[in-house]
């Protein structure tokens, strides 16, 4: 008997311990997944980057949900497009929590969600398309965006006329929108048209309204590498690399020779390829197209005399592969950067070139004149004519009428010697063969001109 109830009372023992493992398991299993992370800034790459690393680690880590936090005025349209496109992609349903503002670029994005929750007070539309000035672009702009806002309502199951609305004054819904005004709805009215699921004033709230009590969140939290890159493709210090580049090829003319600028500028094209490359927007084909654009600058500089072809294609190759670095195009399609990209990121790169010569200008005044204890680092005296000073060797006038003998091959230009004396010259007329005999005819322009003596 003893140990027939202690056969049973360990039964019983392993019968609990499997229920409460059951119990456990299933417990774990109900508890939510939520991915966790917030866009409060312009929509541009740093944005883009953010949704990538959330949309990437989420899914690494089985969420159930992706939670959106956005307070945006809007921002770049290729930027905005692709974000919408991940969203509309994500492996998972994505809710957007709209805590103030989701205008232009930023309706697009909370259209693409599966559910949108507004604060009170929040507002999300007007998203037409406007240039750096806030001025409407013409009507073949306007119409890639509404494409693209109608999509997008469809795709999650919305009116798409109420979207395109958001961005066409012409369009009229009844009762909604009137026509000469671009619709933008408050929190109550995207919900009584259907726009938005409910209101919250918080991440919490939402989660709730969701339907959601069991759960845990994973915030995103950028390494310094990543904040590091999201800093380095804004488009501010985008510029000032630029700039950098700019005014190190401007100073290494100034002084030829492997130095410091040259380094300075090497920085500063690499502190800007090395991001937008990492993020997807300089190809390979770009970073060789500055490369060769560089080395034809150099060659121009250390090689060849003058500057002409080689140094202007060199700087028309460096131009080109900085601005197509600023746009969205996988290899040499175009087609998913949004119109007007090029001919802003041309105005971007300019502007920053302009500036930087200009700073570069004012630099090298301030620099090579600064005093220091050994004195200016740059002679600034002025050599004056009336003062006795000449650039020109005066002395070779003398040579006018004289004879002498051609040192070498002259086509025109070629050395001559005279009295013992070795001169450059140039020929009057054709060329000249080494060992003729040479009379000098006229001294114009600091040289020596010669033609063949007459026997």
């Amino acid at each position: 008997m003893p140990r027939k109830f202690e056969n049973m009372k360990q039964i019983v023992i392993t019968f609990l311990g499997t229920l409460s493992l059951l119990f456990g398991v299933f417990s774990a299993s109900a508890q939510e997944s939520i991915y966790y992370y917030k866009i409060d800034e312009e929509i541009a790459k740093p944005a883009l980057r953010k949704t990538q690393l959330a949309l990437k680690e989420a899914t690494e880590g089985k969420c159930d949900y992706i939670l959106l936090e956005m307070n945006t005025f809007g921002g770049e349209l290729h930027s905005a497009d692709e974000i919408r496109t991940l969203l509309l992609e994500a492996p998972m349903p994505v809710f957007v929590f709209i805590n103030n503002n989701a205008a232009s670029a930023g309706a697009l994005i909370s259209i693409a969600c599966d559910s949108i929750y507004m604060a009170p007070g929040a507002s999300i539309g007007a998203a037409s398309v406007v240039n750096q000035s806030g001025e409407i672009m013409p009507d073949k702009y306007q119409s890639y965006m509404r494409s693209l806002m109608r999509a997008t309502a469809e795709k999650n199951g919305r009116n798409p006329q109420i979207a395109e609305a958001m961005v066409d004054p012409d369009t009229y819904v009844e009762g909604i929108s009137e026509k000469g005004k671009v619709l933008t709805f408050t929190s109550k009215e995207a919900m009584e048209h259907g726009f938005c699921e409910g209101e919250a004033d918080s991440r919490e709230a939402v989660i709730h309204a969701a339907g959601i009590s069991d759960y845990n969140i994973t915030e995103q939290n950028l390494s310094w590498i990543e904040k590091v890159i999201n800093f380095l493709v804004s488009p501010v210090v985008s510029s000032i690399l630029i700039m950098m580049m700019v005014g190190g090829i401007y100073f290494e003319l100034q002084s030829p020779g492997l130095g410091l600028p040259i380094i300075i500028a090497a920085i500063g094209a690499l502190l800007f390829f090395a991001p937008h490359y990492l993020q997807g927007l300089a190809d390979h084909w770009e970073i060789l197209l500055f490369i060769g654009g560089l080395a034809l600058l150099i060659l121009e500089i250390f090689v060849i005399p003058g500057f002409g072809v080689a140094g202007i294609s060199g700087i028309v190759l460096m131009v080109t592969a900085l601005v197509f670095a600023m746009i969205f195009n996988i290899g040499f399609d175009f087609h998913f950067a949004p119109k007007g990209a090029v001919v802003g990121g041309f105005f971007n790169v300019l502007s920053a070139l302009i500036i930087g010569f200009f700073i570069s200008l004012w630099l090298s005044k301030k620099v090579f004149l600064m005093k220091t204890k050994y004195g200016v680092l740059a002679l600034d005296t002025e050599l004056k004519e009336t003062e006795g000073f000449s650039s020109v060797d005066t002395h070779l006038s003398e040579l006018v009428g004289k004879e002498g003998t051609a040192l070498t091959f002259m086509r025109p230009a070629g050395k001559v010697e005279i009295d013992g004396g070795i001169y450059d010259a140039v020929t009057d007329m054709g060329v000249v063969e080494q060992g003729t005999t040479v009379r000098v005819v006229r001294f114009e322009n600091a040289q020596l001109v010669v033609e063949k003596a007459e026997l």
